[in-house]
């Protein structure tokens, strides 16, 4: 039997505006600003605007960064927080239909919509499968990539997984110290935003750290599992290829850019 093709593998940053990724940092020197994503979205896989988190962009905005991005390259979002701190999650689905409308003007570069739940959140396993079973699955004929980052440790559970798996939605791998950070894969795609850059290395990262993720990033992408990370249940059995988002948030954040491009080039010097 043919072996099939791994998933495609995106390294990524939050955001795109940041003074200190400017003047050859990230950016070259002089680069005006409104040309800064155009830039970026070239040098990445994958961004995720933070700023949907407070506020929603009107559609014109959302088709605006779409043309100035290459086919290819996907934005995440991080989802309305009037809509993942509210403890009641019963009205979650007629909330989300309208920021997903909206956002749904990047069209093809629409990718994980990221729903982040604090850690004092009080949701459990049944009240996440409501939530899940109430968000839109598709928009404009084409799937939704639901992704959970669930801050509450309590919620760690084999229930909260298995509903995870159930609505093919992605549980977030924080790697993060501040943060439970669980590997378990429960769909057809990995988010993972990792936490821990040192403003000490250019990279961001050291040498060894990044080849270790671009070999969990391939794994990931060919339906393995990376039984070394923190999980609520046993590695699991190989799977079908997945969609890998590997993205830099946070810590040492002008050290972000130069992770995700470090690793970038190491997958594509190993064909992943």
């Amino acid at each position: 039997m043919k072996k099939q093709a791994p998933g495609p593998i995106r390294t990524g940053i939050g955001g795109w505006v940041f003074p200190a990724w400017r003047g050859g940092t990230f950016y070259p020197a002089g680069l005006p600003q409104r040309d800064e994503l155009a830039h970026a979205s070239r040098q990445l896989g994958c961004i995720e605007i933070n700023s949907t988190f407070y506020r929603a962009q009107k559609p014109a905005v959302y088709a605006q960064w779409r043309e100035q991005t290459p086919p290819g390259f996907r934005f995440s979002a991080k989802a309305p927080r009037t809509i993942t701190q509210r403890h009641d999650l019963a009205e979650a689905g007629a909330r989300a239909e309208g920021f997903i409308e909206g956002i749904s003007t990047l069209q093809d570069r629409l990718g994980p919509l990221v729903w982040q739940f604090a850690d004092r959140h009080p949701a459990g396993a049944q009240e996440f499968d409501r939530f899940l079973d109430a968000l839109p699955k598709q928009t404009d004929g084409r799937p939704l990539q639901h992704a959970l980052e669930v801050r509450n440790p309590d919620a760690w559970t084999p229930e909260l997984v298995a509903v995870a798996r159930a609505h093919n939605a992605a549980l977030v791998f924080s790697g993060s110290k501040e943060h439970p950070s669980f590997a378990d894969p429960t769909a057809d795609f990995i988010y993972a935003r990792l936490m821990q850059s040192r403003a000490n290395l250019r990279a961001g990262y050291p040498q060894r750290t990044l080849e270790q993720w671009c070999l969990r990033a391939m794994r990931w992408a060919r339906g393995g599992d990376n039984p070394d990370l923190p999980h609520v249940l046993p590695a699991a059995k190989a799977e079908a290829p997945r969609e890998v988002y590997v993205l830099f948030i946070g810590a040492a954040k002008q050290r972000n850019p130069g992770a995700a491009v470090a690793l970038r080039a190491q997958l594509e010097g190993v064909g992943g």
